[in-house]
Parts: structure tokens; C-alpha cells; sequence
């Protein structure tokens, strides 16, 4: 195994499929391979494991039921045996914030007391929902939220594909039984940018994405999906070719020294060695294009110069930069670009050739733009002084 392939592994917990509250095995975020094994052992017969299968995935993410008892094309006594042994457990929703601009923050507990954040955002044509991989975040970039959440555990999958699961109910986009599925989708995209870095959890990352894309239940295709990625170097080729979602890079900076500061990754693997592994990754996916994603920060990285070595550095891969006007947050230690510099910053990257759009903040008055996210039980417990200090600003 090479080291570009090798797994990354952090001594992170993961807690167990078998919920402790019940002692019952939880259905959602199983792949199809461990779903016919759990029936299995549960006293489903081999012979019936394929069509049993394919029953209960249906009832749970194409017509959304949450109860055997409904699941009627089942027996009697099946049901009954799904009820003693299974449940279709999903995160509990502790509060559901609606910003003017209409995004959704849910904050979500699961196992263990624990909270994260996931939103909702609607757009003409379209909503896309940002899912959380961890419960806090290890990377500590220093102009987000998250960072400053000490990492507590891993999601499993099936807190991942949970949190899809609550925004469709929320939503009301299941389909009614026995009728065909509106043709309208609310949740059209999922982006892995919430609390957590997605390749630090990639076991449980992927079997949720083959959960999602799975086209018998909730059927995003995988241009649907994208992850987002700090820069785990060694893992990218293992997104590209295990789950072959659309791929964006947390970037932020031009050289070693700032996003030394800004993403302190970037001292593990540098921005060349992230650049290399870029290049390859649309060769292995076939995806379309890398989306760079680039926080505006007041002074830091949003000169001309910057703006010319993005351009020099990202070239020869296809690639869209995302420009991203800081989102503050109590105690943020970087303030937003001026408009007339974000804008300036934009021309000089589309003149070049590459397609640089601004983001629209959304959300800020529930603070679920980008960036923000932090859970209730964690906001705010360092102040301004500290995080600057950490940062080395």
C-alpha cells in the first residue's frame, strides 16, 4: 500500500450500531450488504434475504416510514420480529431555527447527549443540505467556529444519513404511499461541509453516501454530492474512487506560511503536496471540476498578488473557485474583505479563466452560514485574545 493510498486513522470514537437506550439494532445508515446480514442474523431466511431486503430499504428511504407496522407488504409476524430486534432511530431534533432568508438550522442530538448542527438551504431550483461528519472538529482552522469545538467522537452512518432523513420529514418531501414521487426535489443536493472533516471519518462517510445514493431509496446521484476536504492528502484518492463524489478543497490561502495559520493541516501536508493529489483526482472520478474554496479575510489573503498565485498555483486542474466573504462569529479574530476587494480579488480570477463566483451569505442571522456552525452546549467559550493567540496572529 502507498502512501498515497494508505489509510489515516485518528483515536476517535465511533459508538456501536446497537443503540444503548434500546438495545435494538438501528436500520438507518446500514449498506445493503450489512442490512441483509443484520435480517440474517436475525432469523430471516437466506433464501428470503435478497426481496426481504429490498422491502425494508424501500419503506425506509424511498417512501420514508418509520414504523414496521406500516411497512404492509410484510407479514404479520415479520414485522413483529423487525419490531423486536430493529428500530429506525434518527437524530432528535433540539431546535429548528428559520432564517429570513428561509435556510433551516437544525441543532440535532444523538447518542451520548451529544449535538450537531446541520442546514437546510433552499435555492430557486434547488436545496441543498449541509450535513455534519463529527461531533466538533479536530482541524482548528482558525477563522471558523467549529474549530474552536474541541472533537468528541465520529458520526456514524447513520447519524450522517440521519440528518437527511430529518431535514426530508421536516420538509414533508416523501412521497405519499402508493402514489409516484414528485418529480420537485427539496433536498437536490448534500454537502459535506458541516461540523467535522469528512476524510478524518471515511468509513463512515462513504457507507452513508452509498446510503444516499443508493437509487431504490433517496437516489442523489453522486454529482449531487460533494465533500468537502481540508487537504487529508492521502485520503483523496480513496474519496475519488470508493465514493466518487464531487470534490471541494477548504483552501483559504496562496502560501505555506498563511495557511500555515488559517488551516493548520497545512503543516502536515503542504500546499504541493495537496496540489498533487488534486490533479489526479478528477483522472480517477471523472468528476467535473474542484471546487477551491476561498474565505475572504480583511488584509490576510485577499490582495492581487494572492489573487495571481491562486491562479499560477491551481493551474492545469479544472477547478472553480468559490469566494467565500467571512462570516463573523463571536470572538472571530479576522474581519470580512471590503465588497470592492472580494470583487476585484473575483475579476482578476475570470480573467485568468476560471469560473469565481461570490457566495451569498445565507443564514447569518441564525449563525448557519458557513463557517459558524459550533453546538449549543459549546458556543463561545473562548474568547477573541485566545483564539488569536492559538492562531499565532
Amino acid at each position: 500500500m502507498t502512501e498515497a493510498t494508505a489509510p489515516v486513522t485518528q483515536d476517535v470514537l465511533t459508538i456501536p450500531r446497537k443503540l444503548p437506550e434500546t438495545g435494538k439494532v438501528n436500520l438507518v445508515g446500514l449498506t445493503r450488504e450489512q442490512l441483509r446480514d443484520a435480517l440474517i442474523e436475525a432469523g430471516t431466511p437466506e433464501k428470503q434475504a435478497k426481496m426481504r431486503l429490498g422491502q425494508v430499504w424501500q419503506w425506509i428511504y424511498y417512501w420514508g416510514v418509520r414504523d414496521f407496522a406500516q411497512m404492509t407488504n410484510l407479514s404479520k409476524d415479520y414485522r413483529a420480529l423487525l419490531t423486536e430486534k430493529f428500530e429506525i432511530g434518527l437524530p432528535e431534533i433540539v431546535t429548528r431555527q428559520v432564517s429570513e432568508d428561509g435556510t433551516r438550522k437544525y441543532l440535532l442530538r444523538i447518542a451520548g447527549g451529544h449535538e450537531v448542527e446541520t442546514v437546510y438551504i433552499p435555492e430557486e431550483g434547488r436545496g441543498t443540505l449541509c450535513v455534519s461528519s463529527q461531533v466538533g472538529c479536530t482541524l482548528t482552522c482558525t477563522f471558523c467556529h467549529t474549530g474552536t469545538q474541541k472533537l468528541v467522537r465520529n458520526l456514524t452512518a447513520g447519524e450522517i444519513v440521519g440528518q437527511v432523513l430529518v431535514a426530508r420529514d421536516d420538509l414533508g418531501e416523501w412521497p405519499e404511499p402508493g402514489q409516484p414521487k414528485p418529480e420537485e426535489r427539496l433536498v437536490s443536493n448534500v454537502v459535506l461541509m458541516g461540523m467535522g472533516e469528512p476524510l478524518y471519518n471515511f468509513d463512515n462517510v462513504r457507507d452513508a453516501m452509498q446510503v444516499v445514493m443508493d437509487g431504490e431509496g433517496i437516489s442523489l446521484s453522486r454529482r449531487r454530492i460533494t465533500l468537502s476536504t481540508s487537504g487529508v492528502v492521502p485520503m483523496i484518492a480513496r474519496a475519488a474512487e470508493e465514493i466518487g463524489c464531487l470534490l471541494a478543497i477548504s483552501f483559504h490561502a496562496t502560501t505555506n506560511e498563511t495557511r500555515d495559520k488559517l488551516v493548520p493541516i497545512n503543516k502536515k501536508w503542504n500546499i504541493a503536496e495537496l496540489l498533487q493529489a488534486l490533479r489526479d483526482y478528477p483522472r480517477l472520478s471523472n468528476s467535473e471540476r474542484i471546487t477551491f474554496e476561498y474565505v475572504m479575510l480583511k488584509g490576510v489573503n485577499d490582495s492581487d498578488d494572492d489573487a495571481r498565485r491562486l491562479v499560477k498555483l491551481i493551474r492545469g486542474i479544472p477547478a472553480k473557485i468559490n469566494l467565500i466573504p467571512f462570516n463573523e462569529w463571536p470572538g472571530a479574530p479576522y474581519q470580512r474583505s471590503d465588497w470592492e476587494r472580494i470583487e476585484a480579488f473575483a475579476d482578476i480570477i475570470y480573467k485568468a479563466g476560471y469560473a469565481s463566483p461570490i457566495r451569498t451569505p445565507r443564514g447569518e442571522d441564525i449563525m448557519a452560514a458557513c463557517g459558524q456552525l459550533k453546538s449549543a452546549t459549546e458556543r463561545a467559550r473562548k474568547s477573541k485574545a485566545q483564539i488569536a493567540a492559538e492562531a499565532g496572529l
